[in-house]
């Protein structure tokens, strides 16, 4: 095997994941290594799109919305079309996260209301155990 291919075992310890977890990918069509026998042999290529999966799970995008983004890399202006594809989902899965920041801010706001209110209705009825 050439340097600039890689075992299976390699990108695993590279990105940190699991051996099943490349293959997971293998089998949704999203990386494609050749074979020799039993051995699969990835190349830069599979190491780049992998990367980007890898990104893409850590930013909470989907696997169709991975596979579509990853997909653009390999498209005729390729590059271009991805990065404005890219820009595009990270424009939305911020506006998401915000909108769920806000629910989080909102539910903690009523959950400390509710613990003020149990904390005063606590002290409430210890005054009249104490009488």
């Amino acid at each position: 095997m050439s340097q600039a291919n890689f075992g299976i075992g390699d990108l695993a310890r590279e990105f940190g994941v699991t051996t099943r977890t490349i293959r997971f990918y293998e089998d949704r069509g999203m990386i494609a290594p050749r074979r020799e026998g039993q051995r699969r042999i990835y190349t830069p290529r599979d190491r780049t799109r992998l990367k980007l999966i890898l990104r893409g799970r850590r930013l909470g995008f989907s696997l169709a919305e991975i596979a579509e983004i990853v997909d653009l890399y390999d498209a005729p202006r390729g590059e271009g079309r991805q990065l404005i594809r890219l820009m595009d989902k990270i424009a939305a899965r911020r506006d998401e996260l915000k909108s769920k920041r806000r629910d989080i801010e909102a539910s903690l706001k009523d959950l400390d209301g509710v613990a003020r209110n149990c904390r005063k209705r606590l002290a409430e009825l210890n005054k009249g155990e104490s009488k």
